[in-house]
């Protein structure tokens, strides 16, 4: 099992780990510093980390963000914090009250909805999605310089690992995935904070499985809520 590492957008780099019938991906950020958005699974560690090592030493990085509380997102948390001193946990506040303060190994820093963040000639702004797709904690890092989202779990793709970034079609693929097994807590709010996250303009979407896409990111968001909102009717 080996990590894949291609740059999506400048200075931003997908790392892809294949696994039976399903991948998984993480955003290494670089800049002063260096974030990474998803650790993995802890059976992932090792893979992960070399293939960081592949672009920054472990020991630069400073933040180690996720969307919500799962084990894809944050199950290698301490492994990395093991790693990499001088990282500490990037999550929103709800995360850090309800599980991270308890869960790591190092304090967590808990990110109210539109704070920004530093890297040093990047800037990152949370943005709390509670349940969307799930999880009260559940949030989103826009990246303003490249326009970049990070969005979790939204476009899942159970394929797409051959392709680091695609300008094609994600949304079809993600919601047939989506009838197979439906993540989303379709939340009373859910399109509202959809068309928040569209409002970003974002042109590349970091999906955390399958393809990182390139284009009208605020479209695609927008035409997933109405794909949405068709299928609860």
């Amino acid at each position: 099992m080996e990590t894949r590492v291609d740059e999506v957008a400048d200075g931003i780099y997908r790392l892809n780990t294949k696994v039976p019938g399903f991948n998984f991906n993480q955003y290494l950020v670089v800049d002063e510093e260096p974030l990474l958005f998803h650790t993995g699974p802890r059976g992932l560690f090792e893979s992960v980390r070399a293939a960081i090592a592949r672009v920054i030493p472990l020991e630069r990085l400073r933040w180690l963000g996720f969307s919500h509380v799962e084990a894809d997102e944050c199950g290698a948390l301490n492994r990395f914090l093991a790693v990499a001193p001088q990282a500490s946990p990037l999550c929103s506040k709800v995360a850090a009250m309800v599980s991270i303060t308890d869960l790591a190994d190092r304090p967590p820093r808990g990110l109210a909805d539109g704070e920004q963040v530093s890297l040093g000639r990047r800037n990152v702004t949370w943005l709390d999605a509670p349940h969307v797709p799930h999880g009260w904690e559940c949030g989103y890092l826009f990246e303003r310089e490249t326009r970049t989202l990070l969005c979790g779990d939204l476009f899942t793709q159970a394929d797409g690992c051959e392709v680091p970034v695609t300008e094609g079609d994600i949304l079809g693929p993600s919601e047939a995935f989506r009838l197979q097994m439906d993540y989303f807590a379709h939340a009373r709010q859910q399109g509202a904070i959809l068309e928040r996250l569209a409002g970003t303009q974002p042109t590349t979407l970091a999906c955390m499985h399958g393809s990182a896409w390139r284009g009208d990111g605020g479209a695609l968001i927008r035409a997933l809520a109405a794909s949405l909102e068709r299928q609860a009717q």
